[in-house]
């Protein structure tokens, strides 16, 4: 388990010290019943659930016959839970209850652990947070720790799930790094996809960044072509690009530097340590690559300047977009449900 990122510098990679945050942890790790936390609340684990419950039972005019559990997109599920048949709404609602009850068990471990130990509020956050599905699941996960006399408060995501893991990157840095400028550009790295984004901070309107918006993206979807590291990393370049040079014909100053969330332990010279096996590729993790380097030899300038890049752990950057929200609480700490289950916990730092 991961207590505390290794640096404490408040401007350099994978810090625990940020302007409005400390980092107490991320990346939590523990086995219970033969598998990890990871595998027993992400994305597979709820479909997993949805595919056992579906061939328990099935109606002859099920959904679930004529198409894989996998296969339905979180839109269709909510359509069968508010106009499908009974039985396969009532599929629907036991895959929520199997999954709510494994992830209710993973943040009671969590609870435990020192670096999460009085977390006040849990932000529930990655693709299967957003919409109804997900509110679902956050508010039965919640039922159930209440139960268990954990009173946490547990609340989804305030931004969608994409958005945020953009919009948390403007927290990376301190504030005198971003005035002056309109927008500046963020990536998240999944397992799955790549999203790269220019984010309009909005600092005249609020200079918490509570007002910062994604302004356009793109998303790249590798885990369909298995790409190698170094294309990968090119393609990112072109994606930064691409969407730099709109941000500059619509006359917005971008910052000259890159904000990344990218899985696994952040070292403090921007390599990634451990836990980037899931990225396209493999070989992440090797002392002869260091990803904010290589995206800074792709793209050395925006506009007159020199690009800087600042990478930290890709949960604790989503979890960074709450934070004008969470003032009101001393420590607070996010969950992140995609292709693993992202963790991080952190401190508000005194208000400036």
């Amino acid at each position: 388990m991961l207590e505390r990122p290794v640096s404490t510098n408040s401007f350099a990679h994978g810090a625990a010290e940020l302007p409005s945050v400390v980092v107490n942890g991320y990346g939590l790790e523990f086995k219970e019943k033969g598998k990890y936390a990871g595998e027993r609340a992400n994305r597979r684990a709820f479909f997993d659930a949805l595919t056992d419950l579906s061939r328990l039972a099935p109606a002859p005019d099920s959904a679930f016959t004529q198409k894989r559990a996998p296969a339905f997109s979180k839109r269709e599920l909510e359509r069968i839970l508010a106009k499908g048949v009974p039985a396969d709404a009532a599929v629907v609602l036991g895959a929520i209850e199997v999954f709510s009850e494994s992830l209710a068990s993973v943040i009671a471990r969590f609870l435990k652990h020192k670096s999460w130990a009085g977390a006040e509020r849990i932000i529930v956050g990655g693709g299967l947070s957003h919409g109804r599905l997900g509110a679902l699941v956050t508010h039965r996960t919640k039922l159930l720790l209440h139960a268990q006399k954990i009173a946490v408060d547990l609340v989804p995501i305030r931004y969608h799930p994409d958005e945020a893991a953009l919009i948390g990157a403007g927290h990376l840095m301190p504030s005198w790094v971003l005035d002056g400028h309109d927008a500046m550009i963020a990536i998240d790295i999944g397992g799955t996809n790549i999203r790269v984004g220019v984010v309009r901070l909005r600092l005249d309107q609020a200079p918490d960044l509570s007002r910062a918006a994604v302004w356009k993206s793109t998303v790249w979807r590798h885990a369909d072509e298995s790409p190698a590291r170094q294309k990968t990393v090119d393609r990112m370049v072109r994606m930064v690009k691409r969407l730099a040079g709109l941000a500059a014909r619509e006359g917005f100053k971008v910052a000259p530097l890159i904000g990344v969330g990218c899985p696994g332990v952040i070292t403090h010279d921007g390599s990634i340590d451990r836990g980037g096996q899931n990225l396209p590729g493999g070989n992440w993790e090797s002392e002869r690559f260091n990803l904010a380097a290589a995206l800074a030899k792709g793209f050395p300038h925006i506009g007159e300047h020199q690009t800087s890049v600042i990478i930290h752990n890709d949960a604790v950057v989503q979890g960074l977009s709450e934070v004008p929200f969470c003032r009101d609480t001393k420590r607070w700490a996010v969950v992140t449900i995609g292709t693993g289950l992202g963790n991080a916990s952190f401190d508000n730092r005194a208000k400036p």
